[in-house]
């Protein structure tokens, strides 16, 4: 219960500065853990990331205010930190469909998008196994793709990428490429503030030749708490993914360390029920 009432402690506080810009580390000190973590886990637990959340409860208010009161568009826009009343015009039809303006009308329909509040769910008593693995610092080698978090945008995307990567044949030539015989797929320089991420297929460099089409990272040694996904993919290992942040780091003392996060497909068929992989996180000691 503790860790519920941090995090909506959290939501007080954002509820509290809606119209004015607001510090997202201090934001995250309201429930005592780092802005990286409280982000990521904002993100996984409600599908919106701060950003879009702040937006849309912003445009709700805004909507109230227009339909009750006689203050200018011009003064909402500001209140609500909008620069100018295009930009707030442009995000307001985008959520309400209609103008400013237009809100002012007797029967305007508008969108209200409630403040979100955390609750426990009971859901029985099947726990996640999990094990913790020191890894020293490693390079990966492989393609990297710019991926959105917006309106939960990259578990649609990130499928897609990978259908790509397998026809045009890029997977094998990491392969060949490889360590050993398992594709990862890298979750890097998450960008919370501007809703997106890179996602990078690759393979642990070994000591090869590497093609100029592939980019060469290095992970740095981490502390990882590693989970088993059994089943068939995308499906299974996003399940796994929701119920980390979900069920097992509010459970536990870890947070995320903000380091990249790393999936391990070996070598299946990956739309069998019984296929198997996994999600190593990066964690830290609260």
């Amino acid at each position: 219960m503790g860790w519920l009432n941090r995090m909506n402690r959290a939501i007080d506080m954002m509820e509290k500065r809606m119209e004015a810009p607001f510090d997202i580390g201090e934001i995250a000190r309201a429930a005592y853990c780092s802005a990286f973590h409280f982000q990521r886990m904002f993100h996984m637990l409600t599908g919106m990331t701060v950003a879009e959340y702040t937006r849309k409860r912003r445009l709700t208010l805004a909507a109230q205010e227009l339909a009750s009161s006689g203050s200018r568009v011009v003064d909402i826009a500001l209140k609500f930190g909008y620069e100018s009343p295009e930009s707030f015009s442009k995000a307001f039809r985008k959520l309400h469909g209609i103008s400013p303006s237009e809100a002012r009308s007797p029967g305007a329909s508008l969108k209200a998008f409630p403040r979100i509040s955390f609750h426990l769910s009971l859901k029985g008593d099947q726990g996640m196994e999990y094990r913790i693995v020191e890894k020293p610092e490693f390079s990966i080698i492989g393609k990297v793709a710019q991926v959105t978090i917006k309106n939960g945008e990259n578990y649609q995307i990130i499928p897609k990428l990978w259908d790509t990567w397998n026809a045009d044949g890029t997977s094998d030539k990491l392969l060949a490429l490889g360590k050993d015989k398992d594709l990862l797929g890298v979750c890097l320089d998450m960008e919370h503030q501007q809703e997106q991420f890179n996602y990078m297929i690759a393979v642990e460099a070994a000591d090869t030749p590497v093609d100029n089409e592939f980019t060469i990272r290095t992970i740095p040694a981490s502390t990882w708490a590693v989970f088993t996904s059994v089943g068939s993919l995308p499906n299974a290992i996003q399940d796994v993914l929701g119920q980390i942040f979900q069920d097992w780091f509010p459970s536990t003392g870890y947070e995320h360390s903000g380091g990249p996060e790393i999936e391990v497909y070996p070598i299946g068929d990956i739309r069998s029920d019984s296929y198997r992989c996994e999600v190593w996180i990066p964690i830290i000691k609260k």
